[in-house]
């Protein structure tokens, strides 16, 4: 979706579509479980539990980080990551009233 078409869709459906992107990768989902199991992270338990490069790892961090999924705080030279419970909320119920929306879908003779 080009930067310029946004605004023929709804904001809902804008953000939607930013935080599927954002959470579209398998990495970033593992990072999501593993933050909210844990409620905290250092950077290097990441590393260790992933099994991917610092770098790697620190790449998707940003991404999540950048959309305000997750937000970190600098302790020394780690930083500390978890999950925003406020964006977490909105993401909920953002895909929940998307899934919910079909929720009384029946059956049709659609292909």
């Amino acid at each position: 979706m080009g930067a310029s078409k946004s605004d023929l869709f709804s904001e809902s459906q804008n953000e939607i579509a930013l935080l599927a992107k954002a959470i579209g990768h398998p990495a970033r989902v593992a990072i999501l479980h593993y933050l909210h199991a844990s409620n905290t992270c250092i950077n290097s338990d990441l590393v260790q539990e992933l099994g991917l490069a610092q770098a790697t790892i620190s790449q998707h961090l940003k991404a999540l980080k950048d959309i305000g999924i997750i937000q970190g705080s600098i302790e020394g030279t780690s930083i500390c990551y978890c999950i925003n419970p406020e964006k977490w909320a909105l993401m909920g119920q953002l895909f929940g009233n998307f899934f919910g929306e079909y929720s009384n879908f029946q059956k049709t003779n659609c292909c």
